[in-house]
């Protein structure tokens, strides 16, 4: 094998063995590092056959989680399967339980409650682990962090095909659920949470819940009865902790903790031993929505009526503080915000967005003292599920946003990772002028046109000359240099100015995620799109719900030609952000020029239910109506597509990224010379993507055209 891999990864020595695979350090010799190389067993590889295994591969490869280990690579060379994922230094849950025993209790609800944060992101996202035991829980800096995704099961709701026809029990004896032990292949999340709760039984106690010579004796124990009481094993157990436990190994699966986040609330320190803690949803809340919320824009109660940058700034950044966390869904500040200044029922407001929270509030501002007052809603009954006042000076307005974030999370019960916990309360500047003039700027960004982000960079520049140390305020900037240079403006002094203030938002903040994603958007200007592809990664790792960092890596991996790839990641930002028109439609720019026309044609339909919600509530976005048109003329109705066209230059004339995809949908209509028209203006209004032109599908049509040659040759 390591004549085999040579070419990427030489191998070093043997790190483990069990009994699927051989785990060996290596090097990967592109990017210098060491890695974990995971060798399938070659009687299993036999049986799983390679498509399978690439398969399930490429579902774990999705995974991006502070305490999921990420799968960075995968192949088939001579019959023999591996995956590799980065080398963690530390040891096994394994070898800490064989070496102490028993954990200390704070200990064991630390790992509990990680474990379950990742379980819960696999969950959503359709993935079961199915083998959750010590060995595959690394400890690393004081986290826990879950290994070996590379073989689990992909589920849906909708009963898609099975990969694992073969019968094979994939698990271990001791930590197998009964429903896995009996054979069953359409497992669902709370078959991991059978497993979770033996490996915290063994933690606790010292030895799993069902023991025996043989794996035969340890299934028919699990079929017998409950396990021993753990706090026989151990006096002074909180009973609290016990009956978590014991509410996780319930032989019927409909018996445990509905998901695994409702498992990790019950870890918490201090919780209250009651039937109902572990049995219903916070507050009241009930439903698929019980974890969601709209975070309206706060209400300018200040004598002049002139703060409005400041009021939307507050709710703009609890939005962000509260999108980090993995187990809320939250309605994007596009959405949430197109109830601004409009009396509506906050019932309403919860069909429109599909959330069962709303969070909404006031601000008053006068001289350096601040009045900031919250409520939460259930958006079922109308009853407040908490409400707070903040009198304080206006220095204070940091603390004020992640109280306010922090009591959202406990009112709904919502379980944080370490890392969300710290992305939560993100550092700001301590300047408070600096920060005003940040927010007006981020007021501007979000209109996403060439005037608004033109003064919005000039704010950012403002409150940089105030705090020189204001990492995001830079990150901001370079993102403004960037989209002007790739809408608006190609001008040397704009690419040149993103490279600048990338580099120093990631000096200022190297722990920062839209640093990187600014670092990430600068170097894919420049074309340097492994670097690039770097940065967006580790952008995803430090904030796995960023959609920006989602978005513009399949943008990058699409002006690459790299389709596979930016349809999938174009496909992970639409599940980070469902109401966002853009990732849909881009995908199925991807599908089609993959010859995947009827997924292409399937996603732009589900795009354009998705821009007719959107323009209900944001009507003159012109954005959301030219990719209407776009997605309209893919569908074949070529008066609506015309009319949304027009509509979209009615409203922005002189736009560039307007003029650019109104040509993408005459192309789409066999109108070449209006496209050509359409196109040459936008490239002389600024449009500056040069790779994007020559990549997009859309534009097929006009690739035998003289004017299309020449217009590419000039650029």
């Amino acid at each position: 094998m390591d004549a085999v891999l040579a070419s990427r990864y030489r191998l070093q020595r043997e790190i483990g063995r069990g009994g699927m695979a051989t785990v060996y350090l290596a090097e990967d010799q592109k990017h210098r590092r060491p890695v974990a190389v995971k060798i399938l067993h070659s009687h299993l590889a036999a049986n799983v056959g390679s498509e399978r295994f690439l398969r399930e591969i490429e579902i774990a490869a999705r995974l991006s989680h502070p305490h999921i280990l990420t799968l960075i690579d995968s192949g088939e060379t001579e019959g023999h399967l591996y995956y590799v994922m980065p080398f963690v230094e530390g040891e096994s849950l394994r070898q800490r339980v064989a070496r102490e025993k028993q954990l200390p209790l704070e200990d064991v609800l630390t790992i509990g409650r990680q474990v379950a944060s990742a379980l819960g992101y696999a969950h959503s996202r359709g993935v079961v682990h199915r083998d959750i035991k010590p060995e595959n829980v690394m400890l690393h800096e004081g986290g826990a962090i879950v290994t070996d995704f590379g073989i689990a099961k992909a589920v849906s709701e909708a009963g898609s095909e099975s990969l694992t026809q073969t019968g094979m029990a994939i698990g271990t004896p001791a930590y197998m659920s009964p429903e896995q032990a009996s054979g069953e292949v359409n497992l669902d999340g709370r078959s991991d949470i059978y497993s979770l709760g033996c490996m915290l039984y063994e933690m606790i106690a010292g030895e799993p819940p069902f023991t025996g010579p043989n794996a035969q004796s340890i299934i028919m124990k699990r079929f017998g009865g409950p396990p021993p009481s753990l706090r026989r094993v151990r006096p002074g157990l909180p009973e609290a902790t016990e009956s978590a436990v014991l509410r996780a190994l319930a032989q019927e699966p409909a018996e445990r903790f509905p998901t695994a986040a409702d498992f990790g609330h019950a870890l918490e320190p201090g919780r209250a031993n009651t039937p109902s803690a572990f049995s219903t949803t916070a507050m009241q809340v009930s439903g698929s929505d019980a974890k969601s919320i709209a975070v309206l824009p706060f209400a300018d109660m200040s004598p002049q009526r002139d703060q409005e940058y400041f009021t939307d700034g507050i709710a703009d950044e609890i939005i962000t503080a509260l999108s980090r966390i993995d187990a809320l869904r939250v309605a994007s500040r596009t959405s949430a915000f197109a109830f601004k200044g409009r009396n509506e029922d906050i019932g309403e407001i919860g069909r429109k967005l599909k959330v069962g929270t709303v969070l909404e509030g006031s601000v008053r501002k006068a001289g350096n003292r601040l009045r900031v007052s919250a409520q939460l809603v259930d958006v079922t009954n109308g009853y407040q599920l908490w409400s707070e006042r903040y009198d304080r000076e206006l220095e204070d307005v940091f603390a004020i946003q992640d109280e306010i974030a922090e009591s959202i999370v406990k009112a709904l019960r919502v379980v944080l990772s370490e890392g969300e916990r710290r992305a939560v309360g993100r550092p700001r500047s301590g300047n408070i002028e600096a920060y005003e003039y940040y927010l007006r700027g981020r007021q501007f960004w979000h209109q996403t046109r060439e005037k608004g982000v033109k003064f919005a960079r000039r704010m950012f520049d403002r409150a940089i000359e105030i705090d020189p140390g204001y990492a995001a305020a830079y990150a901001a900037l370079a993102m403004c240099n960037g989209l002007l240079y790739m809408l608006w403006d190609a001008t040397e002094a704009n690419i040149e100015g993103a490279q600048a203030a990338s580099l120093k938002a990631l000096a200022l903040g190297p722990d920062l995620a839209e640093a990187h994603v600014a670092r990430g958007f600068a170097l894919t200007l420049k074309k340097d799109y492994t670097a690039a592809e770097q940065e967006f990664d580790t952008a995803i790792q430090l904030d796995p719900k960023n959609f920006e960092a989602l978005l513009f890596y399949a943008r990058a991996c699409f002006q690459q030609g790299k389709m596979e790839e930016a349809a999938r990641r174009f496909g992970e930002a639409h599940a980070a952000r469902p109401e966002d028109y853009q990732a849909l439609s881009l995908q199925a720019l991807c599908f089609q020029a993959l010859n995947r026309h009827e997924e292409a044609i399937e996603t732009r339909r589900e795009n354009f239910a998705v821009i007719e919600r959107h323009l209900e509530l944001n009507p003159d976005d012109a954005r959301a109506v030219y990719f209407g048109a776009n997605d309209l003329a893919a569908l074949g109705d070529r008066a609506r597509a015309i009319e949304f066209a027009n509509r979209a230059v009615a409203l922005d004339p002189d736009d560039s990224g307007v003029l650019y995809n109104v040509a993408c949908v005459y192309a789409n209509l066999g109108e070449a010379e209006k496209a050509l028209d359409c196109l040459e203006q936008a490239v002389a209004n600024g449009f500056g993507h040069r790779e994007w032109i020559e990549h997009d599908s859309d534009l097929e049509p006009l690739h035998a055209s003289p004017r299309y040659q020449a217009l590419l040759n000039r650029m």
